[in-house]
């Protein structure tokens, strides 16, 4: 299979050194490109800014922001099987960044923000015979919200987990998720390391593509 996976944050700027984030290291989304390409798989991953090396064996297309994540998806989508939509998305941005960088008298008290572009309602549009696997990184309510999600972005399958629970979330190795598809049980697996994870994912996306029909 052709697999396209999304990894890392998005970083969306308020002048020329300072931006929005979040906590995501990437960890998860990279796991699963280097997972995919062990098992043979050609993939491409859309990396936002991080710290951790990429896999061998895999095609990296940079990015820093939410656009142009989505810009970066939508060019690779076309040749690809299977997309998993790991990389945490910034849902705002500041709407007039600054070209340079403000001094501490210039700042303003309050940054208006817009909101980014719901990246896997727009590629859903695009979405034919692929499968569509996204994540969500709750912190209450964690099956409710990823079932709601994945109803609404029209996936084949989520991966949820706690960010909040030990061994889960951010800035560690080992993670812990539960897998929601349509129609069918949620599907808790224990606590593993996130290639692990990663390594039971591209499973099941192989499981998936040999029920699909011929497009």
């Amino acid at each position: 299979m052709k697999i396209l996976v999304s990894a890392g944050p998005t970083r969306e700027p308020i002048d020329a050194v300072r931006f929005l984030s979040n906590r995501s290291t990437g960890r998860m989304g990279i796991a699963v490109a280097r997972a995919a390409a062990e098992a043979g798989h050609e993939v491409a991953l859309v990396l936002g800014p991080v710290a951790i090396e990429p896999p061998d064996g895999v095609r990296v297309v940079r990015v820093e922001t939410a656009l142009e994540m989505l810009a970066a998806l939508r060019a690779e989508l076309p040749a690809a099987d299977a997309l998993v939509m790991a990389a945490a998305v910034a849902d705002f941005r500041p709407a007039a960044p600054a070209a340079r960088k403000l001094h501490k008298g210039e700042m303003p008290a309050a940054i208006q923000l817009v909101r980014n572009p719901d990246i896997l309602a727009g590629l859903r549009p695009l979405k034919g015979n692929r499968i569509f696997c996204g994540f969500a990184a709750e912190t209450d309510d964690v099956l409710a919200s990823a079932a709601r999600k994945l109803a609404r972005k029209g996936l084949d399958l989520i991966v949820a987990n706690d960010v909040t629970a030990p061994g889960a979330g951010f800035a560690v190795d080992t993670n812990v998720v539960t897998v929601l598809r349509p129609g069918a049980a949620p599907e808790r697996w224990p606590l593993l390391s996130k290639i692990d994870v990663a390594r039971r994912l591209v499973a099941l996306l192989e499981t998936l593509a040999t029920e699909r029909p011929a497009p």
